[in-house]
C-alpha cells in the first residue's frame, strides 16, 4: 500500500519528467494460479527426478537450480502478489518503478483473446533488453492501443501470445 502512494506522488509532483498520464492500471507482481494436488504431485515427481538425474551426471549446479525453483514456487504460493502500477504517459511507459521512454521502445502489440490472454507486449531496440509482456487486466485494449499509437509503431504481425507466456499459463508456472 505504501509503494502505491509513493508512485502516485511521483506522478503528481513530477509531471514534466514523465509527461501527462494517458492510461493507468495495476497488475499483479506475478500470476496466481489455482493448482490442484495432482499438479503438486507431478511437479514433485519431476523435480525429484531432475535432482536424481543431476546428481547422477554430477551436475550439482542444476540440482541447486531445481531446489531454488521449488522453494520460490512454494514461497510464492503462500504470499499474495503486490500490485504494480502501469502508467502510459506522453513521454513513455512506467511499470512499477521503471521508466521506459518511447525512444527505447521498438514496437508494441496488444494480444487480446479473453478470458485467458490479455497482454501488452513492448519490444525494445536494445538487444540486452528482452520483450516485456504486461497483463491488461480489465482495461480496454483499444484505449491502450490508441494511447500508444502516436508514440510507437504497432506490430500487427504479433497476434498470439509469446511461447514463454503460453507455457507459463498452460503449466501454471
Amino acid at each position: 500500500m505504501q509503494q502505491e502512494e509513493t508512485e502516485s506522488q511521483v506522478f503528481e509532483y513530477h509531471p514534466d519528467e514523465f509527461g501527462d498520464i494517458l492510461v493507468n492500471w495495476e497488475v499483479d507482481e506475478y500470476a496466481q494460479h489455482q493448482r490442484s494436488k495432482l499438479w503438486y504431485i507431478l511437479a514433485g515427481v519431476i523435480g525429484i527426478g531432475l535432482i536424481i538425474y543431476s546428481i547422477a551426471t554430477s551436475n550439482f549446479l542444476f540440482a541447486v537450480i531445481i531446489l531454488m525453483s521449488a522453494v520460490i514456487m512454494i514461497l510464492s504460493e503462500f504470499s499474495k502478489p503486490e500490485k504494480i502500477p502501469v502508467v502510459i504517459t506522453t513521454n513513455g511507459v512506467v511499470i512499477g518503478d521503471v521508466y521506459y521512454d518511447y525512444q527505447s521502445i521498438r514496437d508494441f502489440s496488444v494480444v487480446y483473446d479473453p478470458p485467458d490472454v490479455k497482454l501488452l507486449y513492448l519490444d525494445f531496440f536494445a538487444l540486452s533488453h528482452p520483450m516485456l509482456s504486461v497483463s491488461l487486466e480489465d482495461i480496454d485494449p483499444n484505449i491502450v492501443r490508441e494511447s500508444l499509437l502516436p508514440f510507437c509503431i504497432e506490430n500487427l504481425k504479433r497476434n498470439e501470445e509469446d511461447l514463454t507466456d503460453l507455457m507459463r499459463r498452460l503449466y501454471k508456472l
